[in-house]
């Protein structure tokens, strides 16, 4: 893929202001509604069951965030998704700390059966939702990105969502054809709710876009997030100054910029 046709989706992102909604943690849900701002888009953080049937197929995309999942939030991701769904919305599922725990790891396989668009883990998280042993520790991969890349690849075969393994590398799969991307910074881990916002901001990408560029969409949009962390982590060496200088970069990050820096391959196919 080349950098200027990744870059196209945020630059529409800046135009289009997608709107994005939001059931993610309560740990999360400032940082991530600043990461969707600082890009251009609209974020909504509806949460109540009452209403998420209604506000969801107005937005452009659904996040769905397990990070602090409990039941009644489980039965109004069920309805937002039911009503994306019926409304051709596309959704994406971060699967927070699946594997380990037994609630939310059933509600995930569950809403595997309902169609995301994406799914977007860490490498723990992506080999329990294929099927595999967890190695996670909580909300922490125990496991390096590389090792889920096979999983990764089953599941996106299994369910036909675009699945994106997060790390130190970042794997892209639609199954089929796989990206590995190379930017980031050790930083991004250092501050709570930049893997989650993440998840947001592959909403807004692919809000964007159509069908068949979704894979694309979730590539552009890792990439233009690890790159902003990357280049905002030369300006910021501790994580609350990094915090601020990742939003100035996500909202500022130009396209030269974003073309000098971009590390990316393609993997062959096994």
């Amino acid at each position: 893929m080349l950098a200027a046709d990744l870059f196209l989706f945020a630059r529409s992102v800046r135009e289009r202001a997608p709107l994005v909604h939001c059931l993610t943690n309560l740990v999360v849900t400032n940082f991530t509604a600043n990461v969707l701002l600082a890009l251009g888009a609209a974020p909504a953080m509806v949460v109540a069951r009452e209403e998420v049937s209604e506000f969801a197929p107005m937005a452009n995309a659904v996040s769905v965030n397990l990070g602090t999942l409990d039941l009644p939030q489980s039965r109004a991701i069920r309805a937002a998704v039911d009503a994306a769904n019926t409304a051709n919305t596309p959704w994406i599922l971060d699967p927070v700390a699946v594997g380990p725990l037994s609630f939310r790891t059933e509600f995930a396989l569950d809403l595997l059966d309902a169609r995301p668009a994406v799914i977007r883990g860490n490498a723990s998280e992506i080999i329990s939702l294929s099927g595999g042993v967890s190695s996670g520790r909580g909300v922490d991969s125990t496991a390096l990105a590389e090792t889920a890349l096979d999983a990764a690849q089953l599941l996106a075969l299994k369910t036909g969502a675009v699945v994106a393994v997060t790390g130190a590398t970042d794997y892209v799969t639609d199954g089929r054809r796989t990206v590995a991307l190379s930017n980031g910074s050790v930083l991004m881990t250092r501050v709570t709710g930049v893997g989650c916002a993440l998840s947001a901001t592959v909403a807004a990408f692919v809000g964007i876009a159509q069908a068949e560029d979704f894979r694309a969409a979730t590539v552009a949009a890792v990439a233009y997030s690890s790159i902003a962390g990357e280049l905002a982590a030369r300006d910021a060496a501790l994580p609350g100054s990094f915090a601020v200088a990742y939003l100035d970069k996500l909202a500022s990050l130009d396209e030269n910029a974003f073309a000098a820096t971009l590390v990316h391959r393609d993997i062959p196919a096994a």
